[in-house]
Parts: C-alpha cells; sequence; structure tokens
C-alpha cells in the first residue's frame, strides 16, 4: 500500500500532535501547516491525497482558504473541521464540494474514518460487494439446477442483473469474468426451458404474460376514462438498461408496480410490437387482419399498422370511449417536438407513444465503428443508453407528464443480446434473414442451437409458405451462411441482435408508476 498524503490546516495544529502520531503508525504522511495562506502555498506546489482543513482560523478563514484550495486543484477532497454548528457554515462548505464535515473534537478514530470514506471507499465497496456476490453465486447456481418455472426464472433473472450491475464497476475483473459465465449456463438452460415448455403456452397452460397479452392483463387495468396515461414503449430496451435509467425516471416517478414479462418468439419487433397492440398472436392477425399483417418475406414494413391494431384492441376489450392517441417518434426532430407540445395531449385518456432510438442504436452498432467502440460489450451498452437517456427528448416528455400527473407506464417489445459465436444454417432464397431466427422451407442446421418449430401454428406464427418452419438461436449464437462465411462471421460478431431465445431478448420489463 503506497504512503497517503495528508495536508493538515489548523492553527492549533500543535494540540493535534496525537492524531499525527496515530495517523503516521497507519501509514499516512501528514504534513501539518497553521494557517490558510501557507496552506495555498504548499497546496500549489506539493501533491497531496486529501485536506483536513479547520473551518475557524486568524487571516484567511477555513471556506477562503477552501475556495482557494478548489481554484488551485478542484478534484482533490477537502474535509472541513469546526467548533461551530451553524447551518449557514455548513452549506457554504457543502455548496463548495467538501468531502465530508466534522465537528470539533474529533477523535482519531473519526479522522481515520473520514480518510477510508474518501480515499478507500470504492476499494472498500467493491471487496464487500465481491465478498457478498461469492456467497451468492453458490445458492444461484444451486437455484439454476432446479428453476423450472417461468416465475422462477424471472427471479433468477432479476438476481443475475442485480449482481451484475452491483459488480459493473469493480475492479475484480476475476469476480465479473464469473458472473459472465453464470450468465451464460443460465442462458444455456433458460434455452432449453423455453425449448421444453414455450408451445404449452399457446394451449392456454400455465402461460406467463406474453406480448399478445400485455394490453389486456396488464395496461388495460391501468387506464381508464377522467385519468391520463402515458404509455412508452421504448423499443429493445432490456432489463438492465431499464435499471440503469430507472434512477433517472425516479426523479419524476415513483415505481408502483415492476415486473418482467415474456417476449413472443421471434423476439422481433414485427412479431412482438404488432402482438402488443393488437392482443393477438402473428397467427390470428395474419388471419384475422391479412391487410395490416406482412409476413418476413412480403415488401414493405412490418409495423406500420399499429394504431389499427390498438384501435381494434381497445373495441375488443370495451375501451373503445377512451380519447386515445398513438405516436411513434423515429428521430431526433420528431422527438423534440413532441416534448415541446407535449401539454397538447392533456385531455388523452391514454397516450401510447413508441421510441424506436434503442433499437437504432443496437442496429447502428453493426454498422458504425464508434458505436462498436462505445459500446463494445454489455456495460458500455448500458452506459451509452443512459448517457442518451439522459440527453433525450424522451426524458423531457417524461418531465412533462409529470407536471400534467399522467400515470406513466413504460415498458418494450423485446430485448436484445451481444452474439458470440457462429452457427451454420443453409435455407433457400425465400429464407428470412434476421441472424437470430429464420423461417423458410428446407432449413438445414445443427439441432442442438436451435429451438425449431417445424409447425408455426403451434406458437402462435403463421407460415410464410408451404412446409415452412421457424428456427430460434439459442445463448449468444447467431446464424451464418456457408458462403464468405468468415467475412460474414467477422462482420456481425459481437454485434447486439434479436429474434432468438435468450434471458435478455425474453425477459423483459414492464413497469408502472405514478407521478412525485
Amino acid at each position: 500500500m503506497r504512503e497517503i498524503n495528508v495536508l493538515w490546516v489548523d492553527d492549533e495544529i500543535s494540540f493535534l500532535k496525537p492524531h499525527i502520531i496515530f495517523l503516521e503508525k497507519k501509514n499516512y504522511k501528514i504534513l501539518p501547516c497553521q494557517s490558510g495562506s501557507e496552506a495555498l502555498e504548499i497546496f500549489k506546489s506539493e501533491d497531496f491525497d486529501i485536506v483536513f482543513l479547520d473551518e475557524n482560523m486568524p487571516g484567511l478563514s477555513g471556506l477562503e482558504t477552501l475556495a482557494g484550495l478548489k481554484e488551485v486543484k478542484s478534484n482533490i477532497p477537502v474535509v472541513m473541521i469546526t467548533k461551530s454548528e451553524e447551518e449557514y457554515i455548513m452549506e457554504e462548505a457543502i455548496g463548495s464540494k467538501i468531502a465530508d464535515y466534522l465537528i470539533k473534537p474529533v477523535n482519531p478514530n473519526q479522522i481515520l474514518l473520514s480518510l477510508k470514506k474518501n480515499l478507500d471507499h470504492s476499494r472498500l465497496v467493491a471487496e464487500k460487494i465481491s465478498s457478498n456476490y461469492l456467497q451468492e453465486f453458490r445458492k444461484i447456481a444451486m437455484e439454476m439446477n432446479h428453476v423450472n418455472s417461468f416465475e422462477a426464472w424471472a427471479d433468477l433473472y432479476k438476481k443475475i442483473i442485480y449482481w451484475e450491475l452491483e459488480l459493473e464497476n469493480s475492479q475484480d475483473g476475476t469476480m465479473f469474468e464469473i458472473l459472465e459465465a453464470q450468465k451464460t449456463e443460465a442462458n444455456a438452460q433458460f434455452s432449453r426451458f423455453i425449448d421444453k415448455n414455450y408451445p404449452q403456452w399457446f394451449q392456454n397452460k400455465n402461460a406467463p404474460v406474453l406480448s399478445h397479452t400485455l394490453f389486456k392483463t396488464k395496461i388495460a387495468p391501468e387506464v381508464g376514462i377522467g385519468h391520463s396515461t402515458l404509455l412508452i414503449v421504448i423499443d429493445n430496451l432490456r432489463f438492465d438498461q431499464w435499471k440503469t435509467i430507472e434512477s433517472t425516471v425516479n426523479t419524476h416517478y415513483k415505481v408502483k408496480d415492476e415486473m418482467l414479462y415474456y417476449s413472443i418468439l421471434p423476439t422481433a419487433t414485427q412479431y412482438a410490437r404488432n402482438a402488443i397492440f393488437s392482443g393477438l398472436t402473428p397467427k390470428e392477425m395474419e388471419t384475422h387482419y391479412p391487410k395490416y399483417w406482412k409476413n418476413d418475406t412480403d415488401e414493405g414494413g412490418k409495423n406500420l399498422y399499429e394504431d389499427k391494431f390498438l384501435d381494434t384492441q381497445l373495441k375488443r376489450l370495451g375501451l373503445s370511449n377512451l380519447n386515445h392517441e398513438y405516436i411513434k417518434i423515429t428521430n431526433l426532430k420528431a422527438g423534440k417536438k413532441l416534448a415541446e407540445n407535449f401539454k397538447s395531449k392533456a385531455n388523452n385518456d391514454l397516450t401510447v407513444l413508441v421510441y424506436n432510438f434503442v433499437d437504432m442504436l443496437s442496429h447502428s452498432k453493426t454498422e458504425m465503428e464508434v458505436i462498436k467502440e462505445l459500446a463494445s460489450d454489455d456495460r458500455g451498452y448500458r452506459s451509452l443508453t443512459h448517457s442518451w437517456f439522459k440527453n433525450s427528448p424522451l426524458l423531457d416528455i417524461i418531465k412533462q407528464a409529470q407536471l400534467l400527473k399522467f400515470k406513466l407506464i413504460i415498458t418494450t417489445d423485446h430485448g436484445t443480446i451481444n452474439v458470440k459465436n457462429p452457427s451454420k444454417v443453409i435455407g433457400d432464397k425465400n429464407t428470412s434473414l434476421n441472424l437470430r431466427y429464420k423461417t423458410g422451407r428446407s432449413l438445414s442446421f445443427d439441432g442442438k442451437d436451435v429451438f425449431a418449430a417445424k409447425d408455426p401454428s403451434s406458437i402462435g406464427l403463421p407460415s410464410i409458405s408451404m412446409n415452412s418452419a421457424f428456427i430460434f438461436a439459442k445463448n449468444n449464437l447467431f446464424f451464418a451462411y456457408p458462403n464468405n462465411y468468415n467475412h460474414y462471421v467477422s462482420y456481425f460478431k459481437n454485434s447486439y441482435q434479436h429474434g432468438g431465445i435468450s434471458l435478455e431478448e425474453v425477459l423483459i420489463p414492464f413497469v408502472v408508476l405514478n407521478p412525485r
């Protein structure tokens, strides 16, 4: 451990000799001085890790000295020590960004605690988190071997994300690697769980909330005539990304209910989001609304009729009298315009806002080297999402909604995963292009890598042609064709994709919030 340099400024420094001896035995190097002016001269020429500063001194006061210290090196923590408990002094010191505030008389252990809190805090917290996760690791591993219900998988995934976020800023790279390995194993077992249980959910056998049942079971009970609700569907928002932006949202809203629901397969916008707004499976959409539904191989946009699907569902649920409006934001200009004019939505009972930025971000990562560098892993991806959200028109819209006393619902249609390993697939020219799922005839694939649905209707999906099937990539795999294989793999490896089966794609947030 290196020696820590401490500047201690007090006009009665001689009385603090026992404290200094105590700290020096703990490997702290103390440089004492007796005035603010002397402290400033020393501070300019020498390097210190922290400063202890008496508030009541002749000549330059502690607050005046503090201002001078901050002008020289604003990043060095300063601990104010004072006999006075007057509120204005505390406020002045805190406003000047002091690191700590101690009231005389102080004992050596108080000083030691302040040093550790300011200089060793990150290390001590990281060590404690690592220790706690190591204990929890065994519990999670045991749970993983016995989890056999959709509720238990949601609970387990919440635990994994909790520890991932806790360990995120830890310097313990080994512990983070252990967590990543555990998450990979969890995804492998989750894929087997989906393989075994997913078809049963479409026979109404103990099914979780799915994309096509979300509105009826979770959203409709939260809306009604006479009170305004803002439903925000942020495309491609994972649970860990929600937890990253949650604290910012909580400044304006408090969480009433938070849950994970299950995206249908494919975990792709045209399937999952259309299912949310229609309240129907893709197969039912194709059957009952063929003019609104398009299959993978059809020309044209696949999500052009979400507003029409919403209208039909509200009518079916007896909610057609709701004064509602559907809005889709696909660019910054449109987002800013809505933020500026959001007051015009005050009389809506239900305002539905689809915000596409996260989807564009994840896709652009594949195309743009800068985004690739900024979001090279899940930690970077979360950080980029958080930075975007704090500076986005979406946050301005949420602020406006809070002032207008809107209830807020935040959810998504599916998540996304950083794909690592290729899985070879062969199909005819009419096979769909998505990297995480394929639909078509005569598909050739590695059975251990996929969940295959030879009869798409059994899981609520349409067939694009006679004898066509669906396959879904498991874990962090992505499909690659044998032609130009190496180039294809190199191009898409470590990019964010969706459509397949993983905890990140399937288990997604649904949050109800009330205004503060």
